[in-house]
C-alpha cells in the first residue's frame, strides 16, 4: 500500500501545526480535524501512551478511510515517578487548561531540589493504514524549572528546560523544536517508515 493521504489524528491544534511543519519534506497530502468536522471525539482512556496513540489512529482510521497518524505523549518526572505522564494533558483535572497544568506540577515540585528536577517528554507514535498498525517512541530529557519562561510552544514548554540550548522549549523557535524534540524525534522515525512503505 501507498500513503498517499494521512490523515493527523489529533484535535490539538499545536499538535497538528507541529506535525504539519515536519510532514511536508513528504509528497503526501495531509489531512486534520479541521477537514473531518463530523468525527466524534475519540476517548483518551487507555492507561499508557501507546495504547492512547493506538487507539486514537485505528479509530480514526475506521472513521476517515485513509492512512492515520497518531501520538500520545507525556512529561515523565524522575522527582514524581513518572507522573504526570499518561494524564499529563488532564494533570489539574478532565478539562483543564494548560496553565492549571502547569500550576499544579510547579506546586508540587515546590520543595524538589534543583539537582533532582531531572524530566523527560515522551511520545508514542502510531500508524494506521489497513489493519496493520505501526508505532515509534520519542524522548527528549529536560529539567523543570522554578518558574515559566518563554511564550512560545504549549503545554509544559514554559517550564521545561532543554539544557544543550540554554532555553525552556517555549522560548524555542518553531524550528528550533521541531529539530530537537521528543515529538521531532518520533516523527522523524515516522516519516522514515512511511517512505519505506511508499518504496522511497
Amino acid at each position: 500500500m501507498v500513503i498517499s493521504q494521512l490523515f493527523i489524528a489529533t484535535r490539538n491544534r499545536d499538535k497538528i501545526a507541529e506535525i504539519t511543519d515536519l510532514l511536508q519534506i513528504l509528497d503526501i497530502e495531509i489531512f486534520s480535524i479541521n477537514d473531518f468536522p463530523d468525527l466524534p471525539p475519540i476517548e483518551e482512556d487507555q492507561d499508557t501512551l501507546f495504547g492512547n496513540a493506538v487507539k486514537k489512529a485505528s479509530e480514526y482510521a475506521r472513521f476517515s478511510k485513509m492512512a492515520s497518524l497518531a501520538d500520545d505523549t507525556g512529561l515523565e518526572v524522575d522527582a514524581l515517578h513518572g507522573a504526570p505522564g499518561v494524564y499529563s494533558s488532564r494533570y489539574a483535572g478532565p478539562d483543564a487548561s494548560y496553565e492549571e497544568n502547569v500550576a499544579r506540577l510547579l506546586s508540587e515540585l515546590a520543595t524538589t531540589p534543583d539537582d533532582s528536577r531531572g524530566a523527560q517528554f515522551r511520545t508514542v507514535m502510531a500508524l494506521a493504514l489497513d489493519n496493520d498498525v505501526r508505532t515509534v517512541e520519542g524522548c527528549c530529557r529536560g529539567v523543570i524549572t522554578r518558574e515559566r519562561r518563554g511564550h512560545g510552544g504549549f503545554g509544559y514548554d514554559p517550564i521545561f528546560y532543554y539544557p544543550p540550548l540554554l532555553k525552556t522549549f517555549a522560548e524555542l523557535t518553531l524550528a528550533e523544536k521541531n529539530r530537537i524534540s521528543h515529538r521531532a524525534i518520533a516523527l522523524t522515525k515516522m516519516i522514515d517508515l512511511i517512505k519505506t512503505i511508499n518504496g522511497a
